[in-house]
């Protein structure tokens, strides 16, 4: 289902505003509906022009991206345009972290190419 979390038995349904995430929380009738909580995301892109991957974490997803396409950021530079591929949520910061530094290692790469294994399938047969 697009746009909906569901943590345990509760489905949250998500519409994403810049920095912030805004859920409609199941409630009863004349209650306030929504509250705000800030997530941090640690994602994966890929350069579409060498198919090189980056992994990254932030609390403004959409910004980050188009900073990676601007030519902000010195590791990415070389690569442009990125191509978003993959991200987690994360409610704590320390947590993305330490996904993003496990990821950045070899066994964090494999485990990226067994999660993603049919889109680099699909994207290999395509070239």
């Amino acid at each position: 289902m697009d746009g909906v979390v569901e943590i345990g038995l509760v489905p949250l349904i998500a519409e994403q505003n810049a920095k912030q995430v805004q859920f409609s929380l199941p409630r009863g009738p004349g209650s306030e509906n929504s509250t705000t909580i800030m997530f941090y995301y640690v994602y994966v892109i890929q350069s579409k022009m060498t198919k090189e991957l980056y992994k990254g974490y932030t609390k403004d997803l959409k910004e980050r991206l188009e900073k990676h396409n601007r030519g902000l950021n010195f590791s990415t530079k070389t690569g442009r345009p990125w191509e978003l591929i993959h991200y987690e949520a994360y409610r704590n910061e320390e947590d993305a972290k330490r996904r993003e530094k496990y990821l950045k290692t070899s066994q964090g790469s494999r485990l990226i190419k067994r999660m993603l294994k049919e889109y680099f399938y699909e994207h290999k047969s395509k070239n």
